[in-house]
């Protein structure tokens, strides 16, 4: 029998990128801050998060200003919307063999 936890994403494995990548794939995006203040979370903490999901093409950002002030906007890319409904359905796959 193939191992399931072969199917898990290991970029979605941490708590706060699994988080991260659900708010912005229900949301068309969303901005540090709100991000940071709905999920809890540090600065440099969501920071490294934010980082490690861009590098892998997993969210795209976007900087812009709003009434003077610098705003950063993140949205799920194709390739992370698709990385988070395979990952969804290997936690589906691995519930369903803990319920047998």
């Amino acid at each position: 029998m193939k191992n399931p936890f072969e199917n898990l994403d290991k970029i979605l494995e941490h708590r706060l990128r699994l988080q991260i990548v659900s708010v912005l794939s229900a949301n068309e995006s969303y901005d540090f801050n709100a991000l940071k203040e709905l999920l809890a979370a540090t600065d440099g903490n969501l920071a490294t998060h934010l980082k490690a999901l861009e590098r892998e093409k997993y969210i795209s950002v976007n900087k812009s200003f709003v009434d003077r002030k610098p705003n950063t906007r993140y949205k799920v890319t194709e390739r992370g919307r698709n990385a988070f409904k395979k990952h969804l359905d290997a936690m589906e796959e691995l519930i369903k063999q803990q319920r047998k």
